[in-house]
């Protein structure tokens, strides 16, 4: 039987995601799934697209808000458009998505059904089941707006979707996993995320079966048009505290400030990926990769990327650590690097190419850099969690650095005399030590 695995609160947030950055998206979100496939296998990687903390920091890693709704949409994006030409030979098809996307998604299946042999048919049923579970029977005062479903060649599947609350400015993200599912609407979530709004009324959970059963009589004696005004006249109930229940489950605390912060990353796991960049990882990679212009920066990225694509699930409880790897599009934690993010998709796509050909000393070498990071946390000292932004903020020109609001400038320190800091990011707040008047051009390969 599925059962909830924890939930997670996600502040809602405006704006699209721009197009220097979703072909970014897309090209990593892809090749990552290409290397956990490659290892792992596609039923693994549907157990990880169901666990809201490795799905969140899978966004986060990518670039995107760290703590925002707008994962979800852009990660489904991105892989549906990355993995398309790819489904023949991964055996992995993405339909749905937001709003009109979603409303395609039985038909979706159907086709995909038809061209990698499962019954498409069938799984468009599941589609609506599950979308009607949750947005009737799971009445928590979050309305469905997305819906994704990811299906593999054998008919496991996994859907992630999510609805809006605009009055608390929340979203909750709802996740579902086809492996050990035997019922529709006896506690069938694999995981549930958003923040607790009040009193919820659940009526896929197993207790409630008398509820079910009583509403169907209810409809029987009393007739649609009946039950209508009766409903009408009782009203909304006054918001209660969230049921104790949901305190006996992981739960992932998004908070509505936009800056990482020391107390949103685990020092300890930062250190060790610093220290496995600075003191293993060049060397293994000059040898073993043997890809020019890999840098210590560009293998740090590679870190936080190697252990999204092999870390256990224990290892995701800090999501904004993986805002670090290549910052986000707000300009927090600092802004994207397009070089070091193009540099990272070379080196994981170089490896991924040559792990087709049988050749996996490559591949192996990614997966070592996460083994050497988890090996070294252990004792591994280093600076303050400020230090490193501080230096990446200092740099971001250097690394092409990129924005919502344009392209990184030299630090206030580093500009002639008279020239001021006045860019902010997407919230308003001032992105420090990466802005002013002397502006750069683009990198030639953004």
């Amino acid at each position: 039987m599925a059962q909830r695995s924890g939930s997670a609160n996600l502040p809602l947030h405006g704006g699209r995601v721009p197009a220097w950055l979703g072909e970014r998206m897309t090209r990593l979100g892809t090749v990552m799934t290409q290397a956990i496939v490659h290892h792992y296998g596609r039923r693994e990687y549907l157990r990880r697209m169901a666990n809201p903390f490795w799905f969140q920091s899978f966004g986060a890693v990518m670039g995107m808000d760290w703590h925002s709704s707008g994962i979800t949409t852009s990660v489904i994006g991105s892989l549906k458009r990355g993995l398309a030409p790819l489904a023949g030979e991964l055996g992995i098809h993405v339909c749905g998505g937001r709003g009109k996307h979603s409303r395609r998604t039985p038909q979706e299946l159907v086709d995909a059904g038809l061209a990698a042999g499962f019954d498409g048919a069938a799984l468009a049923s599941a589609s609506k089941l599950v979308a009607k579970v949750d947005s009737a029977a799971v009445q928590d005062g979050f309305d469905l707006y997305l819906h994704g479903f990811i299906v593999t060649d054998e008919g496991d599947w996994v859907v992630v979707q999510q609805g809006m609350n605009e009055a608390l400015r929340q979203a909750r993200r709802y996740h579902w996993l086809s492996e050990g599912l035997t019922s529709f609407i006896d506690a069938p979530h694999a995981a549930i995320e958003g923040r607790g709004g009040g009193s919820i009324v659940n009526l896929a959970d197993r207790r409630a079966e008398k509820s079910r059963s009583a509403q169907i009589g209810l409809l029987r004696d009393l007739g649609p048009d009946r039950l209508a005004r009766e409903c009408a006249a009782i009203g909304r109930p006054a918001a209660a505290p969230a049921p104790a229940m949901q305190a006996m489950l992981p739960h992932l605390d998004l908070p509505d400030h936009h800056d990482v912060r020391a107390e949103d990353v685990v020092l300890r796991r930062l250190h060790g990926t610093l220290a496995a960049a600075a003191e293993a990882g060049p060397k293994d990679f000059a040898d073993l990769l043997m890809v020019p212009g890999v840098g210590a920066r560009t293998v740090r990225s590679l870190a936080h990327v190697a252990e999204v694509i092999h870390g256990a699930p224990c290892r995701f409880s800090d999501p904004a650590r993986y805002s670090l790897a290549h910052g986000g599009k707000d300009g927090h934690p600092f802004p994207v690097p397009t070089k070091v993010y193009d540099e990272t998709i070379r080196v994981l796509k170089t490896a991924v190419a040559n792990a087709k050909l049988g050749n996996d000393e490559k591949l192996d070498a990614i997966r070592r850099l996460d083994a050497q990071a988890r090996t070294l946390e252990r004792t591994a000292t280093g600076p303050s969690f400020e230090q490193p932004l501080t230096e990446e903020r200092r740099n971001s020109h250097l690394y092409g650095g990129r924005t919502v609001m344009g392209w990184a400038a030299p630090s206030v320190a580093d500009l002639p005399s008279g020239c001021e800091q006045r860019d902010t990011g997407a919230d308003g707040a001032a992105i420090p030590a990466t802005t002013g008047d002397v502006r750069l051009q683009p990198p030639a390969t953004a």
